[in-house]
């Protein structure tokens, strides 16, 4: 029996709590959220700012790993960055702007290949996350970046120079009423990565509020992971 897939929906998957040290000391928390049956890939989600309430838990992410595990068939690796509380725990160590997050990153990369072993990895960053994935993110083992909302907010040109090198492919999601960067905004300032592949997504808003708008993002994670071209249904 189906139901209709609303705000608060969660379907089954495999749910698993997590520490992870970083190579700097900081004991990060988080969760894996699995397939029952085969996974055809995953996404590592880099929250947004945690000075602004971006945590594990924002809403987009919570909502990707209360669906797609049993929708897509999609393994969601969640966790805070250093000095981050959700719901989960907390992170230790201080919020450093992204600059020794870089460590977060690549402690991350070492748990989801080296411990579990998983493959069709792709990056999800969500705002400050996107910073973080174009800045850190450089591990050779993962896929491509699907970034949402990104402002470029700390990237150089010099570190979207290194993904124009790089031939892994980049999708940004952009709200046409972004209150940071908007679609012709953000097409000025990708110029430097001309294979990026920008989206822009009418009606929506910097956070992803509303039905629509998380509709739209887990689908297009979700054809970006899997190949599938069809979005996700509304009922499930």
């Amino acid at each position: 029996m189906t139901e209709v897939v609303r705000s608060s929906s969660v379907f089954d998957s495999l749910r698993t709590p997590f520490h992870v040290a970083t190579a700097d000391g900081i004991d990060l928390i988080g969760e894996v959220a699995a397939p029952i049956g085969p996974s055809k890939g995953a996404i590592l989600c880099l929250h947004p700012l945690p000075t602004a309430g971006g945590m594990m838990d924002s809403h987009l992410y919570k909502k990707a790993a209360n669906r797609l595990p049993a929708m897509s068939n999609i393994t969601v690796v969640r966790f805070n960055t250093r000095g981050t509380t959700s719901e989960a725990g907390s992170s230790t160590g201080d919020f450093d702007n992204g600059i020794a997050e870089r460590f977060d990153v690549e402690a991350m990369f070492s748990y989801c290949f080296d411990t579990l072993k998983l493959e069709n990895l792709w990056v999800t960053g969500w705002s400050f996350g996107t910073d973080l994935a174009l800045q850190h993110a450089k591990d050779p083992r993962h896929k491509g970046l699907i970034l949402l909302s990104p402002p470029l907010r700390t990237t150089t040109n010099e570190q979207l120079d290194y993904w124009n090198a790089d031939p892994r492919p980049i999708t940004a999601l952009v709200p046409e009423l972004d209150d940071y960067l908007k679609p012709d905004a953000a097409r000025k300032r990708f110029a430097l990565v001309p294979k990026i592949d920008i989206v822009a997504v009418d009606g929506a808003k910097h956070l992803w509020i509303g039905e629509p708008a998380v509709h739209r993002v887990l689908s297009e994670i979700n054809s970006i992971v899997t190949g599938s071209e069809a979005p996700l249904p509304t009922e499930f």
